[in-house]
C-alpha cells in the first residue's frame, strides 16, 4: 500500500496482514485460481470473503471423513485479524484451519470481493 505524507506517496507495508502457510486441497486451490482471474482478484481476497462469511453464520456443518486426499502447501497473506477469528473458530469447532478455509470456499461473495488493485491503495 501507499502512504501520503507530506504529498510524498512513500511505499509501505500493511501491517494488518499476515503470512500464513497451509495445507488445501489442490482442486480447490485451481479452482480459486481460475476464479481470482475471471474476477480480476487474488485467490487469499476470494479466501478471505468465503471466512467472513463463514464466522459471520456462526455455524459450520463439516464431515471430517471427507477431508480431500489433495492436499498440497499453499503460502499467502491474510488479513490479522481475520486469521485469529479463524483460528480460534476452528478451535471451537474442533476443527483445523485448512478445514474452514475449505468449507469458507463455498460462502464467498464475489460481488464484495476485494479487487487486484487494492494492494496498491493509498491511505
Amino acid at each position: 500500500m501507499w502512504k501520503l505524507a507530506d504529498g510524498n506517496l512513500i511505499h509501505t507495508t500493511d501491517v494488518s496482514r499476515i503470512k500464513f502457510r497451509t495445507n488445501i486441497s489442490e482442486s480447490i486451490l485451481e479452482s480459486l485460481k481460475l476464479m481470482a482471474a475471471a474476477n480480476n482478484t487474488h485467490v487469499n481476497y476470494l479466501i478471505e470473503s468465503g471466512l467472513q462469511a463463514v464466522l459471520i453464520q456462526d455455524v459450520i456443518s463439516f464431515n471430517k471423513e471427507s477431508r480431500p486426499k489433495d492436499r498440497v502447501q499453499y503460502k499467502t497473506t491474510y488479513d490479522k485479524e481475520l486469521l485469529e477469528s479463524t483460528k480460534v473458530f476452528a478451535k471451537k469447532n474442533n476443527l483445523f484451519i485448512n478445514d474452514v478455509i475449505e468449507y469458507s470456499v463455498g460462502n464467498i461473495d464475489i460481488e464484495n470481493v476485494k479487487k487486484n488493485s487494492y494492494r496498491f491503495r493509498v491511505e
